[in-house]
């Protein structure tokens, strides 16, 4: 076939976190990332939308089985990230600081290896309602 498809997956998880440079002080880190930046952290119920992009198989007519797709989520990101604290439970974010922008190319890097190369996938992650990253943009 010659006709791309794109296939999305919708997931959810609540994390907790906090955005900081601990080389600044708490009043440098209040002016850049304001109520974001509380040492007693604060949390998100996030929304995930994984697409994957290609041309669909001639015998399954699946560009993705979704099934396959969900696993993958389920195990790369969500039993990571869902109900932790991403400064302190994570590896990915122990020194990194997790903003909106940089857990979705996390959560891409953790997705890449397990989607075949023939395919593109692109991340979009809801912080909130009205701010969501797209990855790559």
């Amino acid at each position: 076939m010659d006709h791309k498809v794109a296939v999305f997956r919708k997931e959810h998880f609540n994390s907790a976190h906090r955005l900081f440079c601990a080389d600044w002080t708490d009043a440098e880190n209040k002016r850049v990332f304001g109520a974001c930046s509380n040492p007693n952290y604060h949390g998100h119920n996030y929304e995930l939308v994984v697409q994957v992009n290609g041309y669909p198989d001639p015998i399954t007519g699946f560009v993705i089985n979704t099934k396959d797709l969900s696993t993958i989520v389920q195990e790369e990101v969500i039993s990571r990230f869902d109900h932790k604290n991403l400064n302190l439970d994570t590896d990915a974010f122990k020194n990194l600081n997790p903003t909106a922008e940089n857990i979705a190319i996390v959560i891409h890097n953790l997705i890449r290896p397990r989607i075949a190369e023939t395919l593109e996938l692109k991340i979009r992650l809801y912080e909130t309602e009205r701010n969501f990253v797209d990855y790559p943009a």
